[in-house]
């Protein structure tokens, strides 16, 4: 039976990659380099904020020093715009309302900045139930590494089979196998049923709803 699932954030909960591109070209075109069409930027999340930076510079801007002088203009941006146009997926919020009322588990584990991470949902699903909230922090691994599953997991008494990893890309997909769990891929995200595929997702969904269906044959 399932009793704990985690959840990745952009592209599994919500859909933050307006915000996300507007930030990026904003400070881009501030430093005189070329902004990305929107559906660039779909390749260029999934690993954390300095690797989105990195993707969207020129390739001869990439350096280590230049990667954290824009990350530090994004940041200052995004602070201020995280919110414009982010939004839950459509059937999120039934989703979490129904495990709350089974009163199955749900957190929240990100490589988007752990700030923002806690903001947008704080700011988006006031009055659900989340355990856990983690996003990115200075000094732990982003996923896949599986550090940051082992910190929401810690001190609870849930054995694998108990628990899924649900997110939308090959990162999540991975994070979820190297926590030794079950990883659901979801289709309505970043990224697409053969990227899921082809990282051995144990399910794949095309809508939230359809979660529940895998709880309940669990």
């Amino acid at each position: 039976m399932i009793k704990y699932i985690i959840f990745d954030l952009d592209g599994t909960l919500v859909n933050s990659i307006y915000d996300l591109a507007d930030s990026v070209n904003y400070v881009l075109k501030q430093n005189g380099y070329a902004e990305h069409p929107l559906d660039s930027f779909y390749y260029f999340v999934g690993n954390g904020t300095l690797k989105l930076i990195e993707r969207a510079l020129p390739e001869d801007k990439r350096t280590a020093n230049e990667i954290e002088r824009v990350h530090s203009q994004f940041a200052e941006r995004y602070s201020k715009n995280y919110l414009n146009k982010t939004i839950p997926y459509n059937g999120i919020n039934e989703l979490l309302d129904e495990l709350d009322k089974r009163g199955v588990k749900y957190s929240v584990a990100s490589n988007k900045t752990d700030v923002f991470t806690r903001e947008i949902i704080n700011g988006l699903f006031p009055n659900n139930q989340f355990d856990v909230i983690i996003g990115k922090k200075e000094g732990n691994p982003t996923k896949p590494d599986p550090k940051i599953i082992y910190d929401i997991l810690e001190g609870k008494n849930f054995t694998p089979n108990e628990i899924l990893f649900v997110g939308d890309s090959s990162v999540d997909i991975q994070t979820g196998h190297n926590a030794n769990l079950k990883a659901v891929g979801c289709l309505w995200g970043f990224r697409d049923e053969r990227e899921l595929k082809e990282a051995g997702a144990d399910f794949i969904i095309s809508k939230p709803t359809e979660l529940l269906k895998i709880i309940d044959n669990k």
